[in-house]
């Protein structure tokens, strides 16, 4: 497998060129095309109108979005006329209850999508929604990049996040064109079972699995020291200087269908390395 068709979703004028910078690096680094949603969201309703509303709100409420759009639109035209890379540019507009299926509707077929950091400060809601929409209703492998980070088109050294779940083995196996151009990669296990079939080899099966693709890989078996999973994980790739962190997208059903789990937001809100996920 390899990266040919890249796509990323922009809905706010603020972080497009960041994102858009790392996209193309990433596109052009892997010879992929570069796909573009401009999607300008109506963020004045859920779905519904309230008492009383006019169609003059709900026209003034959609004109918004669609002036967004465009103004996305051509931020991202703008900065992709003066690149090499293959791209196109698609704008539209969503009610914020129907975001997540239009985005859906694209990311399926992406080999990879990349987007920008879901949370912080004057982060809408649709940028959750769109990671959200890209993993769990696409089915997607997403390239979460940081804002105003360093642009790793192929990193040196990636941590592989291994607890022997499905949706791990499944962002190894959706990572691996990365994985065996890096010069190393860690897999890292906290706190393995003390029971269980690979209870002796924490890591050994995934690894065995990595050589024989040709990557190049090292098993760092460690405890559970800080009291979040995710805190650990972060410390490690820090401290292992590592470019990139490859791991499992977990969600849980709440008010919608799927929405991401507690150590998947921790992740996505602290680190300042890409982190690159699979459901």
């Amino acid at each position: 497998m390899s990266f040919k068709s890249v796509m990323s979703v922009l809905t706010d004028t603020d972080f497009a060129e960041a994102t858009l910078a790392q996209a193309n690096e990433f596109a052009r680094g892997h010879r992929a095309h570069l796909d573009v949603l401009a999607l300008g969201v109506d963020r004045s309703q859920m779905g519904y109108y309230f008492s009383g509303a006019s169609a003059v709100v709900v026209e003034t409420s959609l004109n918004q979005a669609r002036e967004e759009a465009l103004a996305i639109e051509r931020v991202a035209e703008t900065y992709l006329k003066k690149t090499e890379c293959r791209w196109g540019i698609e704008a539209g507009v969503s009610q914020m209850t129907e975001v997540a299926r239009h985005v859906a509707a694209r990311a399926r077929f992406s080999d990879l999508m990349i987007l920008p950091k879901p949370y912080g400060e004057n982060h809408g809601y649709e940028m959750e929604t769109t990671v959200e929409a890209s993993l769990f209703d696409a089915g997607a492998p997403v390239l979460v990049v940081p804002e105003n980070g360093k642009t790793i088109v192929k990193p040196n050294t990636i941590t592989v996040a291994w607890n022997e779940s499905q949706e791990a083995l499944r962002a190894a196996k959706a990572a691996m064109p990365l994985l065996k151009e890096a010069d190393l990669v860690r897999v890292l296990v906290i706190d393995p079972p003390t029971h269980g079939p690979n209870r002796s080899d924490p890591g050994g099966l995934l690894s065995t699995f990595l050589a024989r693709h040709g990557v190049r890989v090292e098993i760092d078996v460690i405890s559970k020291s800080m009291p979040r999973v995710s805190d650990v994980l972060l410390r490690h790739a820090q401290d292992t200087e590592a470019e990139m962190i490859v791991m499992g997208a977990y969600g849980h059903s709440r008010f919608r269908e799927s929405i991401l789990g507690g150590a998947t937001r921790h992740m996505l809100e602290q680190a300042e390395i890409p982190v690159f996920m699979a459901h």
